[in-house]
């Protein structure tokens, strides 16, 4: 059926699906983040005093809290035990930026205390990284190959794509648990209010579901690449 194999893929669909959710995902954390950025703390602690006052309140001491350049570019890097702020974090007094803060610090935390998905997730980022960059090209590299030797190299694509997924799925309870902790911690200490604890959920929810809105796209990514060639028969 030429028309379908090479001018129209229905399959197509899945991407634009994913690609939308992503695109509205994104949106909606930037608006609540700008929205809530321009609220002042009744605490007036920037994000890097606030990361501070948590990682001591946890009892962690070798966690630095350094500056990076960006935005949304927060991060908390386990292999060097470093709390990275962006500039909308660092120095900012919002409730947003406390927020964004107190985040990166739950997974320090999670770190500290050995929080299994956490493991579970830095123990598959290299074959997670490496079935992403393998994937396309096995795939490919496959459909030139009209033989058995052709539809294993795809299915091993296939196989090695599921990989970057399984990555996206166990981020998921990561993320989720880290800004729990975060919205606890930051009541407990009394760094913000209740009001302000309100305006911090929505903008970690937002937060959150761009990973969720992540991990449908790879979903949907994922079959559409089993639709087209999980059956191939040579």
């Amino acid at each position: 059926m030429p028309f379908y194999g090479y001018y129209f893929d229905p399959t197509y669909i899945l991407v634009i699906i994913g690609a939308v959710i992503c695109l509205i995902a994104s949106a909606r954390v930037k608006s609540t983040f700008k929205k809530y950025d321009k609220v002042r703390s009744m605490s007036g602690m920037t994000g890097a005093q606030a990361a501070e006052r948590i990682l001591h309140s946890a009892g962690i001491y070798d966690v630095s809290v350094q500056h990076v350049s960006g935005s949304l570019t927060d991060h908390y890097d386990p292999r060097n035990k470093t709390l990275r702020l962006s500039d909308s974090t660092y120095g900012s007094a919002s409730v947003a930026a406390v927020g964004v803060a107190a985040h990166e610090c739950g997974h320090a935390i999670q770190h500290q205390k050995s929080y299994a998905p956490l493991s579970i997730r830095g123990a598959i980022v290299p074959v997670a990284n490496f079935g992403s960059a393998i994937a396309w090209p096995l795939i490919i590299v496959g459909l030139f190959i009209t033989s058995r030797t052709g539809s294993l190299l795809i299915n091993i694509g296939i196989l090695c794509f599921s990989l970057a997924v399984l990555f996206q799925l166990v981020t998921l309870p990561v993320e989720f648990n880290a800004s729990n902790r975060a919205i606890r911690i930051l009541g407990e200490t009394g760094i913000l209010g209740e009001e302000e604890l309100r305006g911090t959920r929505k903008v970690l929810g937002a937060a959150a579901l761009t990973y969720v809105a992540g991990a449908a796209a790879s979903i949907l990514q994922l079959l559409r690449l089993i639709f087209l060639f999980g059956g191939r028969d040579d």
